[in-house]
């Protein structure tokens, strides 16, 4: 298990590295998984008038699956607490729907290695632009073919209002959305 801890314009002192590192450490410790690795952003936005100005963004890669959790606080300790009890709850929401799930319908136990490190290549490219309209982040994504029921639990751990994902069946892509009133959506191609 590998804890990243890195700021995005401020430093991040000692105390703060060694509170996140330990925060977010004894969350994962409800996965017995190898490997499992997390990268921890914090930031501090400078404008006064943002009363939630300290951001924690967690990011754990495992077993072909990514869990991401942004959240922000008047203190950066206490967005790490929020961060740390979500990454908690995903965790465990993980662990029950899809490791639970393949041990009961393959009768298996679930191997602790593996190789690879997800469908999801969130190692994004940063822009710093300053104008509304141009693209600021770009993520490279590589369309593994799944289910339905597959992107619904992607949806779940990446916490994302929408998902992308190539139909095992019909080898189309479909957009799978977080719908406003409740449930989700599903946008595909007629055939």
């Amino acid at each position: 298990m590998s804890i990243i801890v890195t700021g995005r314009k401020m430093n991040v002192t000692d105390a703060l590295r060694e509170y996140a590192e330990e925060k977010i450490g004894n969350s994962m410790k409800v996965m017995d998984i190898d490997p499992l690795d997390a990268e921890v952003v914090l930031s501090v936005k400078k404008n006064p008038s943002i009363a939630n100005a300290c951001k924690c963004e967690v990011t754990i890669r495992t077993k072909g699956h990514v869990v991401h959790v942004e959240e922000s606080e008047t203190d950066m300790y206490a967005a790490i607490d929020v961060a740390a009890a979500k990454v908690l709850r995903q965790l465990r929401k993980y662990k029950t729907r899809v490791i639970d799930r393949k041990t009961r319908a393959e009768g298996e136990s679930i191997r602790t290695h593996s190789e690879g490190t997800g469908d999801l290549d969130l190692d994004a490219l940063m822009a710093d632009l300053a104008a509304d309209d141009e693209v600021v982040r770009v993520k490279e994504i590589e369309f593994e073919p799944m289910t339905e029921e597959e992107a619904l639990v992607k949806i779940d751990l990446l916490g994302h209002d929408f998902f992308v994902f190539t139909d095992r069946d019909t080898n189309s892509v479909h957009v799978l959305y977080r719908r406003s009133e409740g449930g989700y959506g599903l946008l595909k191609q007629p055939e």
